[in-house]
């Protein structure tokens, strides 16, 4: 437990999407790498217990901590940055302050009082917001959606309450906000961001640092009109113009001078990171010396934020590699083979349902024949064993029990009893509510020696890695696939985590998610070996 913890809360103003997460992000490893111990907080607005059962069309990625929580996708972006393991306490939502709160009413440990937002309600966040203080320096608060959001409400009233219980010098307030630039008068406007800040001041909270979202960079007369309006030093109104990649925002924010009212908002010493390595890894992202083309095959493709992790994790690879990975997007339900022929490496990435399966299947064929590097997680494992079982075992009727229950060949299939993370035996079937029926969280798999998953782990024995799925590979084919070069190389507790082609450069599916563990500083084994020798492949 860390004594007097400072928090620094972040809110959005004029819309969604600013970038709250980046800027917390950004903060907190300005602060890290201070030496400072940081840990970051997300709050959800949003009813629902967590966003596992929700469209990745409606909120972007589903990120899996390794305790296994289901959380929002700004945790991965805590992950990424800060490069640390968060929990499930790192992230909550409005359906599980009100679950507790019920719960504890109805168990009467509330003695039988009138349940209201204030105090039930804001005692809860509080809690939940300190619990995750204590064993951190500096605890980073971000509030998703909008000031102004009726959801939001009870949020902000727990924020002011808070400033008062743990000291003002103890809580600094952000304020993330849009300055619209309206190209046909060449100006930047900034009354949106003054009413924003007025209604954060009528709620009585009052920033003392202003984030401003711009096409372009806020002149120094922009920000003195900001500063005035809304009654702070022009010294901490800081500009955040869009960025070439989202990772160079921290060396934006130490040119923009953050560092010095954080520093003198929460009465710490001067602030004076060690960014040489970062801004080493972001130079080689925005001026690599070779590149590689990766066809993604996948279907959520209208909406990038689907595949938030991986992408971000290829951009890692590609950093430590010197290397621009150009990820050529391929909708799977419109595949031609005249798209795989001049790429250097075919991913297929994990995902639920029957639409666009076929063409997965179809560039993992032309991976497979074509000794093109192939790397499939999750549903690209289960897919490349039914590709195989096809085209190659000549297996009837061989499919997933996911797509068709009554397959004469169930290649993939849903066992019914499991060990979670915890050692408790779970149960689930094709009858179970979906948000319970997932096996979630960090694993243990035992790689065997000698094969290509064992050298791009440095030929760790054992490695740990993340899972969100439902349905596993049947340990029934083993023998079929093994008799046939198709080599189970990775394995836990008697279930199938990775297999690989004996006789191909590169051929690899991982049933778990190795994107959520891959970060700029520390890229993901398996990932930057599958960019290796996409590298390879085009020499």
């Amino acid at each position: 437990m860390v004594k007097n913890t400072k928090y620094i809360f972040v809110t959005g103003g004029v819309l969604s999407s600013l970038g709250k997460g980046i800027s917390c992000s950004s903060i907190g490893t300005l602060l890290q790498h201070s030496g400072f111990n940081v840990s970051i907080l997300k709050i959800d607005p949003y009813i629902n217990v967590d966003p596992g059962t929700m469209s990745p069309l409606e909120h972007g990625e589903v990120f899996v901590t390794a305790d296994g929580a289901e959380t929002d996708l700004d945790i991965g972006h805590y992950e990424r940055f800060l490069n640390v393991n968060f929990s499930r306490n790192n992230n909550f939502t409005t359906g599980q302050i009100y679950l507790s709160v019920i719960d504890r009413e109805r168990k009467g440990e509330y003695l039988g009082k009138t349940i209201q937002i204030i105090p039930h309600i804001t005692d809860e966040i509080k809690q939940r917001i300190k619990k995750v203080g204590h064993n951190a320096e500096v605890l980073i608060v971000e509030l998703g959606g909008t000031v102004g959001d009726i959801e939001g409400m009870p949020y902000l009233e727990a924020m002011r309450q808070l400033k008062h219980e743990l000291g003002a010098n103890n809580v600094l307030s952000i304020h993330v906000t849009l300055v619209p630039y309206i190209r046909v008068a060449d100006e930047l406007k900034t009354k949106p961001t003054q009413h924003s800040v007025q209604e954060l001041r009528r709620i009585g909270i009052s920033p003392q640092i202003i984030i401003t979202r711009s096409e372009v960079p806020l002149s120094k007369d922009t920000k003195e009109k900001i500063a005035l309006a809304c009654d702070v030093d022009s010294h901490s109104v800081i500009s955040a113009e869009d960025a070439s990649t989202i990772y160079k925002c921290p060396i934006n924010f130490i040119s923009e001078g953050i560092l010095e009212p954080i520093a003198r908002g929460l009465h710490l010493q001067e602030l004076q990171p060690d960014m040489q390595q970062w801004d080493l890894l972001v130079k080689k992202i925005l001026s690599p010396t070779k590149s590689v083309q990766i066809g993604f095959v996948g279907k959520y493709l209208t909406l990038k934020e689907s595949y938030k992790s991986l992408l971000e994790a290829l951009i890692h690879a590609g950093a430590n590699l010197d290397t621009k990975v150009d990820v050529i997007f391929i909708d799977s339900e419109h595949i031609e083979n005249t798209k795989l022929a001049n790429l250097h490496g075919i991913l297929v990435p994990g995902g639920f349902g029957e639409r666009g399966i076929e063409g997965k299947i179809k560039a993992i064929q032309y991976a497979r024949e074509h000794s093109l590097p192939y790397l499939g997680i999750c549903l690209g494992m289960q897919l490349a064993l039914i590709e195989f079982a096809c085209n190659v075992l000549k297996l009837p009727d061989c499919n997933s029990t996911e797509f068709n229950k009554e397959c004469q060949n169930p290649i993939i299939y849903m066992i019914e009893d499991f060990i979670d993370t915890e050692g408790n035996k779970q149960i689930r079937t094709h009858t179970s509510p979906l948000g319970g029926t997932m096996r979630l969280g960090e694993y243990e798999c035992y790689v065997k020696a000698d094969s290509k998953l064992a050298r791009a782990y440095n030929y760790q024995k054992v490695i740990k890695e993340r899972h969100r799925h439902r349905y596993e590979a049947n340990p029934k084919y083993r023998h079929n696939f093994e008799e046939k070069g198709l080599v189970v190389s990775g394995e836990c507790n008697g279930l199938i985590e990775a297999i690989e082609l004996a006789s191909h450069p590169f051929f690899i599916g991982v049933q778990f998610h190795p994107e959520f563990t891959s970060r700029l500083q520390n890229p993901n084994p398996i990932i930057i070996e599958f960019v290796k020798q996409a590298q390879r492949h085009k020499r």
